[in-house]
């Protein structure tokens, strides 16, 4: 299953796209099944309607973590690093970890959870929140992990569109030198939330919560009354494995469905391949698990190949910038996978923090979340892998569950900025507006993939109409993937960034009207506008265009006053990095606010605005763009 050479990865990549169901079907081979398939894929964009494995019977834990017993019980499968360094750090083996996802799979079971369930879990990076998403799988609950920095109304908002019986959080979590109250944020969220039946509590900070009697319950307890023998759920290969919300260009996140078959065998090989994992060593994700990298390539992804994944609870900037340096001494870190921001973050405090520390361990350096700027790109290759740990920068998203286009680590030739090349059975395409094929290379475009791959979405939680029209839609036969793309001379491909109305903030994806609607939220806020520019640290920020005639002479204090609401509606996520009052904003005659126009005088791309003639009011333009010089 691993690639160890270019050649072979030619005549893989060759293979899967000549004949992807025998390559597929050969891949899923290194994978345990109850039952096998009697086809390896059906599908159709226009419906869309796509089935990986059918007829195939299994349980994915029973692939990360009992087929491992018999030859690796004992081998590290979890590290946990505390928030606090003073702490000690806590390893699971394979058998550890085993026993604790039976004996809390058993707690589901006690408190009402069944097959088909959905299960919210809210909960700090700690190990019980592999442990619980594992439980969730083991009994055939769909889990639906939401970010421990999203506000109440979020939670309310994602819990009510899947409909969640059961919530697991814990009393509290550490983030750097801050304390977050998840217990009381979540007890906000259920006052609205009628279909949860019970609330798991793990202490981890021990702050004092409210526990309601009859629906809220400790974890610690309830552990006490059950076994650790819980027999796996047999799965079909296309049952819901998970649901994860995703920001898209409306107001409503959307839940995105990845199913059980297709999921782990894409998770597997590509955690195995991209990264050319060997047998032994440490593989540190810095993601949470509250995002899909957490769910692929800290869960999944290297659970199922039987690797050692370091699982980290805090920031890389506390208690100081060397952190991330001090766990890849500590464990013997073998590999690094972490997002452009984190790597911007720790190139400002300069090479001081990497002082005397040991980071000769390290093998492979990976980037994720967005595209990684060139100069970023040298840094993390000369100061962290002293040029001799290649890097892959990894091009996914939610949707596509796994890895698409990147580096295979040790084969792959790589280019600073580039994603380089897709992988075996990704069949991706750059289109003009009109859908028709850009060929060729040294060409732009809008990236679209013509082929289904197993990690693919299956649907929107609820609503497969959203799925088809946000994805499918747009070009007909294609799924569109809302970024633009440059494939260069070699080949390579390069994404510049999303074409749809969603940000990336710090790797995070946020709509824009998502943002808009809660700043709307504000009582003095007539309307707004929102739009991305570069950010040195972040990658884009977040650009506010408020219409607001109500401020009192408090235009400061109005602005905090915006803030807060968008942390409350939203979260502290995605906070405006800049706002500015307006009188009005750029509108065409049918009422359509034109981003673009925004969008350049935010980059301070003046000179070239285009034609402005056909706005309703061409000279808020020009008032903008005052505004914007006096700030």
């Amino acid at each position: 299953m691993q690639i160890t050479s270019f050649k072979q990865y030619e005549e893989d990549y060759k293979k899967s796209v000549e004949n992807p169901e025998q390559f597929w079907g050969e891949v899923a081979q290194n994978f345990q099944w109850r039952k096998p398939w009697y086809k390896v894929l059906s599908w159709d964009f226009k419906e869309p309607n796509i089935k990986w494995f059918e007829g195939a019977k299994l349980n994915i834990t029973e692939n990360c973590l009992d087929r491992h017993l018999a030859t690796d019980g004992d081998k590290p499968a979890i590290i946990w690093e505390p928030n606090n360094p003073e702490e000690e750090s806590v390893t699971l083996t394979y058998k550890m970890l085993h026993e604790s996802v039976c004996r809390f799979a058993n707690v589901l079971k006690r408190n009402g959870a069944k097959k088909g369930d959905r299960i919210c879990i809210y909960m700090p990076m700690v190990p019980e929140l592999a442990i619980a998403v594992l439980a969730c799988a083991r009994i055939g609950a769909v889990h639906s992990v939401i970010f421990g920095g999203f506000s109440a109304k979020s939670i309310a908002d994602r819990i009510n569109d899947s409909q969640c019986k059961l919530v697991i959080t814990a009393d509290g979590a550490y983030r750097g030198n801050k304390q977050i109250p998840l217990k009381d944020v979540i007890d906000d969220a259920l006052i609205g939330c009628p279909t949860v039946e019970k609330c798991i509590v793990l202490t981890h900070v021990r702050t004092p919560v409210s526990m309601l009697k009859g629906r809220d319950v400790w974890w610690e307890d309830e552990v006490k009354h059950v076994n650790h023998i819980c027999e796996a759920e047999e799965m079909d290969a296309e049952d819901m494995l998970f649901i994860l919300y995703t920001s898209g260009s409306t107001g409503k996140p959307k839940g995105v469905v990845h199913t059980c078959g297709g999921y782990m065998v894409y998770a597997g090989y590509t955690f195995t391949n991209v990264f050319n994992y060997k047998p032994g060593e440490v593989y540190f994700c810095t993601a949470d698990i509250g995002w899909i990298t957490g769910h692929s390539y800290i869960v999944y992804g290297p659970l199922s190949q039987g690797a050692t994944s370091v699982l980290f609870e805090g920031i890389p900037t506390y208690p100081n910038p060397s952190r991330f340096w001090d766990i890849i001494e500590k464990h013997k870190v073998n590999t690094l996978y972490t997002a452009p921001t984190a790597i911007r973050s720790l190139m400002s405090f300069g090479e001081e923090p990497l002082n005397g520390k040991d980071l000769s361990s390290i093998r492979v350096l990976g980037s994720v979340g967005e595209p990684i700027n060139e100069e970023a790109w040298h840094w993390f290759d000369e100061k962290i892998g002293h040029g001799k740990a290649p890097i892959v920068d990894t091009w996914w998203q939610t949707e596509t569950g796994g890895i698409m286009i990147s580096p295979i680590a040790t084969v792959t030739p790589t280019k600073p900025s580039f994603a380089t090349l897709p992988l075996p059975g990704i069949q991706p395409i750059l289109v003009d507006e009109n859908g028709n094929e850009i060929e060729g290379n040294s060409v732009s475009g809008n990236l679209c993939l013509k082929f289904p791959w197993p990690g693919m979405l299956r649907t929107t939680y609820g609503d497969h109409e959203r799925c088809r029209q946000t994805y499918f839609a747009t070009y007909e036969n294609l799924y569109f993937t809302g970024d633009g793309c440059l494939r260069d001379e070699d080949g390579y491909y390069r994404i510049t960034g999303r074409v749809d109305d969603v940000l990336n903030v710090s790797g995070h994806r946020i709509g824009t009207a998502e943002v808009e609607n809660a700043i709307n939220m504000h009582a003095g806020v007539i309307e707004s506008a929102v739009v991305g520019y570069p950010h040195d640290v972040k990658g884009q920020g977040i650009y506010a265009f408020v219409i607001n005639p109500e401020m009192h002479g408090e235009a400061e204090l109005t602005k905090k006053d915006i803030l807060q609401t968008v942390t409350r509606v939203i979260g502290a996520i995605a906070k405006p990095d800049k706002i500015l009052f307006v009188s009005g904003l750029p509108k065409t005659r049918s009422g359509k606010i034109m981003r673009r126009i925004l969008r350049k005088i935010a980059e301070g791309e003046t000179a070239n605005l285009g034609d402005t003639s056909t706005l309703l009011d061409p000279a808020v333009v020009d008032e903008i763009i005052e505004a914007v010089k006096k700030q």
